[in-house]
């Protein structure tokens, strides 16, 4: 069941007495409603990964030869899984993609630390804050982390294949966010079976916000939906499973047990 965001309104403002409209913009109290719908659709989507929202993507390169191992997530993705860079170097005869590892920060400059910025493949880099840390120039990245939880930093770059990292040889799987628009037509983007949920929680909140009055009937109908999608996760999310990489050292990685502060846990 999937409904426009005029039909959300106006079965929300039946439910609500409210008056009939042609538009969500034909009175005060449909743009209320609306509104109401927006917040409550961000605040559901922001709890659950769907499956539909993932995707595979490029991340952004600073393309900046002072910052050569700093790449961004793009804003419109909400949280990354997994990247791989390619790694081929000039004498590979195909291309090579490898599985990035995410540290800790502390881990990352303690191993930034311990490269010697004398000698002639290290270069040492001054983040936008005036902090310095060191990196490699001759050979591909293996590991990053994240300072601010907006930008990626790597531990290399090859000078002798390109002069920073770039975006084409990136690929990384991840989750979009949400976009939800105040029109007529808009139809919110969540499977079916969450829809009921959508309706019922907006429901409860209207006739709070609006009316003063709690809608009993639509809490138990939301709860209600709430549970099921709960006991039904794996037929709403699409049976998403993560790969694992192992963890047989400090050095491994194991999706499951490190998390990159730029991206919630996984549900």
């Amino acid at each position: 069941m999937k409904l426009t965001l005029l039909e959300i309104v106006q079965d929300i403002l039946n439910d609500i007495d409210g008056d009939d409209v042609g538009s969500i913009s034909d009175t005060i109290e449909s743009l209320q409603v609306a509104s109401i719908v927006k917040s409550t659709y961000l605040a559901i989507s922001s709890n659950k990964d769907w499956s539909y929202q993932r995707k595979m993507f490029e991340l952004t390169a600073s393309g900046d030869s002072n910052l050569p191992t700093v790449m961004y997530v793009p804003t419109t993705y909400k949280r990354v899984d997994s990247i791989n860079y390619n790694v081929r170097t000039v004498t590979d005869t195909r291309d090579k993609y490898q599985g990035m590892v995410y540290i800790e920060p502390a881990e990352f400059l303690f191993k930034a630390n311990q490269l010697n910025s004398g000698e002639a493949n290290i270069l040492t880099i001054t983040d936008a804050g005036g902090a310095s840390y060191n990196v490699r120039n001759d050979k591909a990245p293996r590991v990053y982390t994240s300072f601010d939880d907006v930008a990626l930093v790597f531990d290399s770059f090859d000078t002798a294949v390109d002069s920073t990292l770039r975006s084409n040889k990136t690929q990384a799987i991840g989750y979009e966010q949400n976009v939800f628009n105040l029109e007529d037509l808009f139809i919110p983007s969540m499977p079916d079976e969450a829809f009921i949920l959508l309706l019922e929680e907006s429901k409860s909140a209207a006739s709070l916000k609006l009316r003063q009055v709690a809608d009993n009937k639509a809490e138990q109908r939301s709860q209600a939906q709430q549970r099921w999608l709960s006991r039904n996760d794996w037929v709403v999310s699409g049976g998403i499973r993560y790969q694992d990489f192992g963890r047989s050292s400090r050095k491994s990685y194991s999706s499951s047990t490190t998390r990159s502060p730029l991206f919630p846990p996984k549900r």
